[in-house]
């Protein structure tokens, strides 16, 4: 099993790199990131030394980059045809799935990876808490899996990019408003509060923040994870379904 996952895993990686779209992803996240934690969250003018503005800003990153680099994963296949010699290989449909999961994933890893020197800039600055700021990287890669699961997803079900980026985005972005206060404020004038806590505990903001602050609580590391296990899951049904002769 793994091994047939890193055939997939290898020929995914390979395919960013050949093209420009890996290249184009590493700059966009790293130019934006960089832009909007000097320009826009007032890096030094809060004279702290953490990285909350670097970080305060990937969701809504997110938000437009993965729908993106998710939608060409099953769509381009399908609109080139390699999806048909694709699904003949002797490969498990999960090993698929999972294996181009990954690769994307991996892709973010790498932008991640390669905004490093923001993390030595604090340090040179000032004195942080450095198991904050990795806890940080931590729930911004879990946050772009869960996206990028979900435009996985999307993309499966479409032989179009941009209705799998439409949709995946759209999807993204329900899950991203139903943790923002003034939503969670407007609910307050007519649900009882339980339910608007149960409301704000459904959308990515609630977990991500908690765990960029360092608060590594298991419950919110396993909603990532179960949003990304439950979005493949439907990946692999989707897949499936195009793979049963009509």
């Amino acid at each position: 099993m793994i091994g047939k996952l890193m055939i997939v895993v290898r020929r995914e990686w390979s395919a960013y790199f050949v093209n420009p779209v890996g290249l184009l992803f590493l700059f966009l996240f790293g130019a934006v990131s960089i832009a909007l934690t000097f320009f826009v969250g007032g890096f030094f003018e809060r004279e702290i030394a953490d990285l909350e503005p670097f970080f305060q800003f990937h969701p809504w990153i997110y938000l437009l980059l993965m729908p993106a680099l998710g939608m060409r994963l099953w769509a381009e296949e399908y609109k080139s045809g390699s999806a048909e010699l694709l699904l003949t290989l002797p490969l498990p449909i999960s090993s698929i799935v999972l294996g181009k999961f990954f690769a994307a994933w991996l892709v973010l890893a790498l932008a991640l990876g390669l905004c490093f020197p923001i993390w030595i800039t604090v340090n040179v600055l000032g004195d942080p808490d450095n198991g904050v700021i990795f806890a940080g990287f931590c729930a911004s890669w879990l946050l772009g899996g869960a996206f990028l699961a979900i435009s996985a997803c999307m993309s499966a079900a479409t032989k179009n990019q941009v209705n799998a980026f439409i949709a995946s985005g759209s999807i993204c972005l329900i899950l991203l408003l139903l943790g923002l206060p003034v939503v969670l404020d407007v609910l307050n004038s007519f649900l009882p509060a339980l339910w608007v806590d149960r409301v704000g505990r459904v959308g990515v903001l609630h977990h991500y923040s908690q765990i960029a602050r360092g608060v590594i609580d298991p419950g919110d590391v396993l909603y990532f994870v179960i949003l990304m296990a439950a979005a493949l899951m439907a990946n692999s049904l989707l897949v499936e379904l195009q793979r049963v002769p009509k």
